[in-house]
């Protein structure tokens, strides 16, 4: 055990020695994996403010059924169970013809010709079930169920077409495809800097050759060869994941130093700052162990190579 211990205090040790060595290339690699691990946690960032902007346009929006006039209490209620029955129902609520009176008439009380145009009629506004979706993308779902025949017995019209089904489904649209770009992004520089620090391996086990060499000839095993380069590749993940959290951090301070200092009063509270504040911890973490991951696979697939090819040779 004594000597798994220190054998392990040598690769450590040994490692540590070759990123202070090897500080230009540590450089080039690090830049990279910054770039990389600060991508990963905007994305991550962008997709909780992104969800949060989702769960709250969706608590404003509804679909409206405009029901005909005349039908039994009954039958309204049947249909009601039957929506929320949908799976992508969350609540309804009915609003009688009386009610929807009021509240047109309370919305209205400044217009005066708005208020005339009802009073010589009887009341021309339908009863309306609102309908609260869980999902945005599945509003078809629901506009199918209403479109049905059977619904159409009950239901004069919905609120989900032409103008109003546009702007929602662009905003869906919108956010789908931001969000299919940041993973998109995090992949493509993922791979990009696992090429990089690959390289670097490389280029380090290039320039140590004959000592690599000699270690081999002199019984050194293949996990104490590689050790070292997967420490080195190791240090270089840690340190990128603390340098992006901090860029991170740094980007929401001169934000909110900029707001204040141009007194828009855009925001009261920054979600985005917030989550990252209140998941700070979490994120740190995370970043660490994605960044010890690109450097760990990297090295370890760059000194495999290297061992076999030695060994072939």
């Amino acid at each position: 055990m004594k000597r798994k211990l220190v054998t392990l205090s040598r690769i450590i040790n040994t490692g540590a020695v070759n990123f202070v060595r090897n500080a230009w290339l540590a450089i080039a690699a690090m830049a990279v994996m910054v770039i990389t691990l600060t991508i990963v946690l905007f994305s991550i960032i962008a997709n909780a403010t992104f969800t949060n902007t989702i769960e709250q346009i969706t608590a404003k929006i509804d679909v409206s059924a405009f029901l005909k006039d005349g039908l039994p209490q009954e039958d309204i209620d049947n249909f009601i169970e039957e929506v929320e029955g949908l799976s992508n129902v969350k609540t309804t609520n009915y609003v009688s013809k009386e009610e929807a009176l009021k509240k047109y008439i309370a919305d209205n009380s400044d217009n005066p010709d708005l208020l005339s145009a009802v009073s010589q009629t009887d009341n021309p506004l339908p009863a309306t079930i609102q309908i609260k979706p869980n999902d945005l993308n599945r509003l078809d779902e629901i506009r199918k169920f209403l479109d049905k025949s059977e619904s159409r017995e009950i239901v004069a019209d919905v609120s989900y077409k032409d103008d109003r089904k546009e702007a929602i489904d662009k905003i869906t649209h919108a956010t789908n495809l931001l969000q299919r770009a940041g993973i998109v992004a995090v992949l493509v520089f993922a791979v990009i800097s696992v090429l990089i620090i690959f390289n670097t391996i490389q280029m380090a086990i290039f320039n140590r050759r004959d000592e690599l060499t000699i270690m081999r000839l002199l019984g050194a095993s293949t996990s104490y060869i590689r050790g070292p380069f997967v420490v080195e590749s190791i240090i270089y993940g840690i340190l990128s994941a603390i340098i992006s959290t901090l860029l991170i951090h740094l980007l929401f301070v001169a934000s909110k130093s900029a707001l204040q200092a141009t007194s828009l009063g855009l925001l009261d509270i920054n979600y985005s700052a917030t989550y990252f504040k209140g998941h700070f911890w979490w994120l740190l973490l995370m970043q660490l162990g994605i960044g010890i991951l690109i450097g760990a696979v990297s090295s370890i697939v760059a000194t495999r190579r290297y061992l076999k090819f030695k060994t072939k040779k």
